[in-house]
């Protein structure tokens, strides 16, 4: 194997690990001599570092790994930790449920329906691209909203349609019957 097809390979390798791997773990998968596995990462590590690249390639517990250049160290941890901050609270999640069931639906009833005003979440969640405007109702005139393709995407579905069954998760109406009648009495 030539030398730029064992750094493409190395490279290919290196992208989806999460720990570093040996030259002599490389060399078994890419059948090529230890040697010539050292040489390619070597090269690869000073053209990253000549190229002024975001990353670098480093040799650290026992193998090779990619990782961010420490001079870019500021950027990436503001870029993670906003990453993390990006939880929903509980009403932030609840409507977000009505809308990816119930869409396309205007804030009115995405209020009715949770029982409590959803402007200010409203605004949150189209501000972090979930939901965004899709039509206006034509009886009166209300904004529409529906869920995003990005909201698709955190959730791990092709469409709307792949949300799972929402009856299974509703009381039966019978046990409701019961739970009423025990709080009446």
């Amino acid at each position: 194997m030539s030398n730029p097809e064992v750094e493409r390979s190395i490279e290919a390798i290196l992208m989806v690990v999460d720990e570093p791997v040996s030259e002599v773990v490389l060399a078994q998968i890419i059948e090529t001599p230890t040697e010539q596995i050292l040489e390619s990462l070597h090269n690869l590590q000073n053209r990253y570092e000549n190229d002024f690249r975001g990353f670098q390639l480093r040799q650290v517990s026992g193998g090779w790994r990619f990782y961010s250049h420490p001079d870019l160290a500021p950027l990436v941890e503001k870029f993670v930790l906003d990453g993390q901050q990006a939880k929903l609270t509980q009403a932030a999640l609840e409507t977000l449920a009505v809308i990816a069931y119930r869409q396309p639906i205007s804030r009115a009833r995405v209020s009715a329906i949770r029982g409590v005003n959803v402007e200010a979440v409203m605004k949150t969640l189209v501000t972090r691209g979930l939901v965004e405007e899709s039509g206006v109702e034509h009886e009166t005139g209300a904004i529409l909203y529906s869920t995003t393709s990005f909201f698709l995407e955190r959730l791990g579905l092709n469409a709307v349609s792949d949300l799972p069954a929402l009856a299974p998760f509703l009381p039966d109406i019978d046990g409701l019957d019961e739970v009423i009648a025990s709080l009446t009495d």
